[in-house]
């Protein structure tokens, strides 16, 4: 989930991302062997330099349905090359779209 959380926050900041804190985890279900485990991740809100990212998790089968099987929220904040917290370029997300 952390590695999930990782790559949507780089995505969005163009730029190396630290975790400052997991807001929550549950798992709601086990993932019994043989399903797969798909992992989808957002951030859901920008700040000067943080981010939050929401992960949820689907197990599924091959010929079943897709089950939410876990979730969290992860604080992420943009670094510079000194592990500073920088600025996200908000730019692209402003824009309105016609």
């Amino acid at each position: 989930m952390a590695k999930a959380a990782f790559l949507a926050g780089r995505s969005l900041a163009q730029r190396e991302v630290v975790m400052a804190a997991i807001t929550g985890v549950d798992f709601l279900a086990p993932v019994p062997v043989g399903h797969d485990l798909l992992l989808r991740a957002w951030v859901s809100r920008v700040g000067r330099s943080s981010m939050t990212v929401c992960v949820t998790g689907l197990a599924e089968a091959p010929g079943a349905p897709a089950e939410e099987v876990l979730k969290g929220v992860f604080e992420m904040v943009a670094t510079d090359v000194h592990g500073r917290p920088a600025p996200i370029d908000r730019s692209y997300l402003d824009k309105e779209t016609t």
